[in-house]
């Protein structure tokens, strides 16, 4: 690790719980710190490296657009931002056919609530237990954790247990603007939605006049074995917000929605949103994504890892959940130790809560450096 305190130790308001590592570059599945130390990124930028670190795709996108055209407001058209939006809606799950691009994710759930609001007249939110949605106050009053010191936020939402049908049924009423889920629950330890959950959540928004919103910010672009993560239960949501994966990298978020959303001109905007050079690296994703069949390749290594995961020989686990090469594994006691201790072995890796490892790597990782992620986990645990 750094003997050096990091410059930016000096300057930065600190709210993030450091790990003692001046990370200063990357490539593929790999990163390097500055007393060149490599270790294997099993938390890709929190899941957004799913085409790996400094991926010429997308380093050669941005050189390109760079020289061409940096912004451009949404007041004017441009072809980069209408190409982007067009590889969305031909990848998205069926009724789904207009975008708003944005900055991020929790941008993308603020839009999501505000478009909810604008189209039925309502304010209420229901959502899921342990989800997680984002950190601003609006995305904050659907997010589970991380409340208390700032209330009191958006009044209306309701929390349900995720996968209890019987509560959900219960808590969507007159006021219900929209139901917000999440096909698996990231930050909330890769817990996955249920079929006839989800299958139910879609019936009683349309039988009581809601909108269904599905949170596929950390789930999207390959991670789970799908493109989307809807597609393993053929879910056709009103909304779906995106980001992390979408831009390789380049801050980005998306809503797409479908014909039952309505906005209107001057409803909401941005700023940055849809800049042309974080369109041109997320046509650039994408195409890799395709191209390179990374839905595929993430179900296949995803399956491998769990075959060759001992959890028969690891007592101090309580559970391996996993769907693709989103993997959580939940321990019978704190993560953080785990952490430090898969760090010393060369891999980064992230909490999901107090008890929960989550792995995340880029989807494009070797099969080789896998087994090496699998050999570090057993031995620390």
């Amino acid at each position: 690790m750094s003997q050096q305190a990091p410059l930016e130790s000096e300057y930065a308001l600190e709210i993030y719980p450091r790990r003692g590592l001046n990370i200063v570059r990357g490539e593929g599945a790999r990163l390097w710190s500055d007393d060149g130390e490599e270790y294997i990124d099993c938390a890709a930028g929190v899941g957004v490296a799913n085409i790996g670190h400094s991926n010429p795709a997308v380093t050669d996108a941005l050189t390109r657009q760079a020289q061409t055209l940096l912004v451009c407001p949404g007041i004017f058209h441009n072809d980069r931002r209408g190409e982007l939006m067009k590889k969305l809606i031909e990848r998205a799950p069926a009724g789904l056919n207009k975008v708003f691009l944005c900055n991020s994710g929790t941008e993308s759930v603020e839009a999501a609530i505000k478009f909810g609001r604008r189209t039925t007249g309502r304010a209420g939110l229901v959502t899921a237990m342990r989800g997680f949605h984002g950190r601003t106050l609006g995305a904050l009053s659907a997010t589970f954790k991380y409340r208390d010191a700032f209330e009191p936020l958006l009044p209306g939402n309701s929390f349900v247990p995720l996968n209890n049908i019987e509560k959900l049924d219960a808590a969507i009423d007159d006021d219900t603007c929209a139901v917000l889920l999440e096909v698996v629950q990231g930050e909330g330890g890769v817990r996955p939605a249920e079929a006839e959950y989800l299958h139910a959540a879609r019936r009683l928004c349309t039988e009581r006049g809601a909108l269904l919103i599905i949170d596929e910010v950390q789930t999207g672009f390959c991670r789970t074995g799908r493109f989307f993560a809807c597609e393993h239960f053929d879910l056709a949501p009103d909304m779906m917000c995106l980001a992390k994966g979408i831009a390789g990298g380049v801050p980005m978020g998306a809503v797409l929605c479908g014909d039952s959303v309505s906005a209107g001109v001057g409803v909401h905007g941005t700023t940055f949103g849809g800049n042309p050079l974080a369109c041109a690296a997320a046509c650039a994703t994408i195409d890799y994504m395709v191209e390179h069949d990374l839905s595929k390749r993430a179900e296949n290594l995803g399956a491998e890892f769990s075959q060759q995961f001992p959890l028969d020989q690891l007592p101090s686990v309580r559970e391996l959940r996993q769907i693709g090469l989103m993997i959580g594994i939940e321990l019978k006691s704190k993560a953080t130790p785990v952490l430090h201790a898969l760090l010393d072995e060369g891999v980064i890796a992230l909490p999901a809560g107090p008890t929960v490892v989550r792995l995340l790597p880029p989807l494009t990782i070797e099969e080789a450096d896998l087994v090496r992620v699998i050999d570090a986990l057993k031995k620390v645990l």
